[in-house]
């Protein structure tokens, strides 16, 4: 019976882990992509206009 609450407790936190990981990655693309993506724009926009 321990080692089932204890390889319970074990995944449990792997799982977690995991979610957090996956959470943090997804938050950390998103904000540096339109960044990139308005520095393009402005080298249009400049290029355009001369």
């Amino acid at each position: 019976m321990m080692i089932f609450i204890l390889a319970s407790g074990y995944l449990f936190t792997v799982y977690l882990l995991l979610a957090l990981a996956k959470r943090t990655g997804t938050k950390t693309v998103p904000t540096s992509f339109p960044s990139s993506a308005e520095g393009k724009h402005k080298q249009e926009i400049s290029v355009n206009s001369q």
